[in-house]
């Protein structure tokens, strides 16, 4: 019950059977399991369908830089419907009308998904009970400082060096344990007839 994390990088490389089950016990014993992947489409290309299915909605929390086509929509539709103010304008030879309306469309269309640049990100985030999230829902973008990591990267010390090691020395040491294996499996095997005799 203490609290960790899984973290599954290109997981659509690995199978896991049953992942969804594995999600739901983890979240229940306080682990966070993440699930990072180019694009929904290779999790159904290597999983069934259904199962893929599954698991995406079984996450509590997304969050997805630029992707297009069926992952872009999905998520759009993920994200869901919010009210929009929207305006027309009407121009004739004689007047010019501006009209004002609201409308149910998407909270992050899925054009805005797929237009996304280098470190904008959106998503959607799962809360508690205990402790409620009001923005449950972002578009972001992480900004870097480029001054302040230069100069966190020019104050970076090279690891120090325990021991030069040549290329003679690594072949030498795995000629060496090689023998010794043999040597143990030799002298198993004869202590194994030596039982059998007796």
């Amino acid at each position: 019950m203490l609290k960790c994390s899984l973290v599954f990088d290109e997981f659509p490389t690995i199978y896991f059977n049953n992942m969804d089950s594995l999600i739901a016990t983890a979240r229940s014993n306080q682990v966070a399991t993440t699930l990072a992947m180019q694009d929904f489409s290779q999790l159904k290309k290597d999983y069934v369908k259904e199962q893929a299915d599954v698991i995406v909605n079984i996450t509590g929390n997304i969050i997805s830089g630029q992707v297009m086509g069926e992952t872009s929509k999905l998520l759009s539709e993920r994200f869901g419907k919010i009210m929009q103010d929207r305006q027309s304008v009407s121009v004739n030879r004689t007047d010019t009308s501006i009209s004002h309306s609201k409308q149910l469309d998407s909270a992050i269309p899925a054009s805005k998904i797929a237009a996304l640049s280098s470190g904008e990100f959106v998503g959607l985030v799962a809360d508690n009970p205990e402790e409620k999230i009001k923005l449950k829902m972002f578009h972001a973008e992480i900004i870097n400082d480029a001054d302040k990591l230069n100069e966190e990267v020019s104050r970076y010390k090279d690891i120090p060096v325990v021991s030069n090691v040549t290329q003679q020395q690594v072949l030498d040491n795995y000629y060496q344990v090689k023998m010794e294996v043999k040597r143990l499996i030799g002298a198993e095997v004869e202590r194994l007839k030596g039982e059998k005799k007796g």
